[in-house]
């Protein structure tokens, strides 16, 4: 009796979905986490306080473990295209290649050139140059969601492009890279890690104060956490809406599969909750606002909402995902329009550092911005489908002609590899920040503890 093995184009496309899920997550934390480790930098320096530098040393070796993971499962991204994807890879590589070689040459040169500065270099460079550095670092890390979000999203919106021999060829390198739902997508993503970082270090500050409320380390991490998520969190959902409409003049296929409309109608409801049916081709069991649909995406009461029966069947995305990870991602958006109202009002109220509840409440939305950032990304990701270049290149051929046990043997070594690597390193990450912030180790790379006085003043020259 020979085994049946699934789909290999399904299995390379669980796998590519598995090692990019670990991926996203630690890029999107230390693009976060870099701003505010500059923030709290450049506070130090213009305030003199030591605690700001408290706070600095305390989140930089955690940002060191979060940049190497993420360093490390974005070098399994371009294994995977040559493995498992090689037709795309050779028609779409004057296009994507070129973007992604800008990324490397730009955005990771500058944050590894000048990493190494800072973690070790504070004692060596003096406070000025190292905060240079800090500030390069960050701006290395945007930099990078720029390239890896020009290249993304100019495979969910083609622009700018000719078809010779089979190949994309760049046409404009400007229409490439600024393609119609790029300037959305980038916006949208970093608001995203801005806020994931947040309630990282809000939780973890929150935690803190649960068990000392004196800890001036974190009472100002609490404070700078919850003023982050009340001023980002609204602008974050207003980027999202505009994302949405943009989406839906270039996809309007994926907006249905988001919306749970099947059917074209006027004055479409918003359907709050349901159960897609693809197969009977209705949302079943909806609990719906009558005509909001419309008027958040028409902007009118009896506006017209294209619904799937526009779009043949094959050409459908698997709308069960699409549907449940759209209204994740924007629950857990509100919910944390919600917290952040919440901390502003105790906060004007002098009571931020001393409700319990919240405080609470603080440590349960930590994660909450990987969940988000996760749930868009499926959002985008499975509402493509079945394209990989959307319109224009379907994913069943951009997938590597090998079997699915070669497929699914690798993808299994990666799960084996993911969980023991990374596994380690994010129990390592949650050790670190256990730590309290008043108990911070000894600089990375010095022999002993910072001395301040020393580094507020001038380096003298050998």
């Amino acid at each position: 009796m020979t085994m049946e093995w699934p789909d290999a184009v399904l299995l390379a496309r669980i796998q590519f979905a598995f090692t990019i899920s670990f991926h996203i997550i630690f890029p999107a934390f230390t693009i976060g986490l870099a701003s505010f480790l500059a923030v709290v930098e450049g506070l130090w320096l213009y305030t003199k306080r030591d605690v700001y530098l408290h706070i600095f040393k305390y989140w930089l070796k955690i940002f060191a473990v979060a940049f190497a993971m993420g360093v490390v499962s974005g070098v399994v991204m371009s294994y995977q295209f040559g493995t498992n994807w090689g037709p795309f890879a050779e028609k779409t590589a004057p296009v994507l290649g070129p973007l992604l070689a800008y990324e490397v040459l730009t955005a990771f040169f500058l944050e590894a050139g000048f990493l190494g500065v800072m973690l070790f270099g504070l004692n060596k460079v003096g406070p000025r140059l190292h905060f240079a550095a800090t500030v390069l670092v960050a701006f290395g890390t945007l930099l990078s969601a720029f390239w890896i979000l020009s290249a993304n999203s100019w495979m969910q919106t083609p622009a700018a492009y000719l078809i010779e021999n089979g190949r994309f060829i760049p046409e404009s390198w400007l229409g490439v890279i600024f393609n119609p739902s790029f300037p959305y997508r980038l916006v949208h993503m970093v608001l995203a890690a801005f806020l994931t970082t947040s309630f990282v270090v809000g939780a973890v500050a929150a935690w803190h104060l649960l068990k000392d409320r004196t800890s001036e380390p974190a009472r100002i991490m609490f404070a700078m956490a919850v003023l982050m998520a009340a001023v980002v969190a609204p602008i974050q959902i207003f980027a999202g809406d505009q994302h949405g409409l943009n989406t839906q003049i270039h996809q309007p296929a994926k907006v249905a599969a988001m919306e749970g409309h099947f059917k074209t109608q006027s004055g479409a409801p918003l359907i709050l909750f349901g159960l897609p049916d693809m197969d009977a081709a209705e949302t079943r069991y909806t609990l719906e606002i009558p005509k909001l649909g419309s008027l958040i995406l028409k902007h009118s009461l009896d506006g017209t909402v294209i619904g799937l029966d526009q779009f043949p069947r094959e050409d459908w995305p698997h709308v069960p995902i699409v549907f449940w990870s759209f209204r994740i991602m924007v629950g857990i958006g509100f919910l944390m329009l919600f917290y952040g109202v919440t901390g502003a009002v105790l906060g004007a109220r002098r009571r931020l550092f001393n409700n319990d509840l919240y405080l609470r409440w603080a440590v349960l939305m930590g994660p909450t911005g990987f969940v988000a950032i996760l749930s868009g990304w499926f959002v985008s990701e499975v509402g493509r489908q079945p394209y990989v270049v959307y319109g224009l290149m379907r994913t069943a051929d951009a997938a590597s002609p090998i079997g699915a046990a070669g497929v699914a043997a690798s993808l299994l070594g990666f799960f084996i590899v993911y969980m023991f690597v990374f596994g380690a390193g994010v129990y390592y990450m949650l050790k670190l920040m256990a730590r309290p912030p008043h108990q911070e180790p000894d600089h990375p790379g010095t022999d002993g503890p910072i001395r301040t006085s020393t580094l507020l003043t001038p380096a003298k020259a050998d």
